[in-house]
């Protein structure tokens, strides 16, 4: 027997106008390869509301042959990461699920904080904590926690680690 509490998301399924903030931190940034799809309104609303840095270290690399930022699940190590804050409605949230191919490459997880920048809504303030989603993994190489790690992410950064976009990458492994 299934307690009523955990039967509410049936009963009462969540209205996709209810909004949940998600943290960013690589290819989905602004100025990132795959942005556009943080601003197409196909895949739901995402209102930039401004920047924030993990409040503990993870550490964020680039790992696979695509160069794919990854924040692995690893708290207290790395670096405090810096990202964007997003607030999203229920069909973006699920979208990005999808994206993020959820679970297996990453899961989405809830992660502290601090703001840096607040775009437009007064409820965020510079060194203020809050919490959002973010999408980390648990599901990575063994070798993964020893590649170099990075606080900001971009793709066309010093690393020269360039990332390939998904339409792109069909190409690249028939080669």
């Amino acid at each position: 027997m299934i307690p009523l509490l955990l039967q509410l998301p049936t009963i009462f399924p969540v209205p996709s106008v209810f909004m949940h903030r998600v943290f960013v931190y690589g290819s989905l940034k602004r100025g990132q390869p795959n942005y556009p799809y943080m601003t197409d309104s196909r895949y739901g609303k995402a209102e930039f509301l401004g920047t924030a840095v993990t409040v503990q270290k993870y550490p964020l690399v680039i790992a696979t042959n695509y160069n794919i930022p990854f924040l692995l699940n690893l708290p207290g190590q790395g670096n405090r990461v810096h990202g964007e804050i997003y607030q999203v409605d229920g069909k973006m949230l699920e979208f990005l699920d999808s994206f993020e191919n959820i679970p297996t490459m990453y899961q989405r997880t809830v992660v502290e904080l601090e703001i840096k920048m607040a775009d437009k809504e007064e409820k965020l303030s510079p060194g203020s904590i809050m919490e959002a989603f973010v999408y980390s993994t648990t599901t990575y190489q063994p070798d993964w926690p020893s590649l170099p790690t990075y606080d900001n992410y971009d793709s066309n950064g010093d690393h020269g680690l360039k990332f390939m976009l998904r339409e792109d990458r069909k190409w690249a492994s028939v080669e």
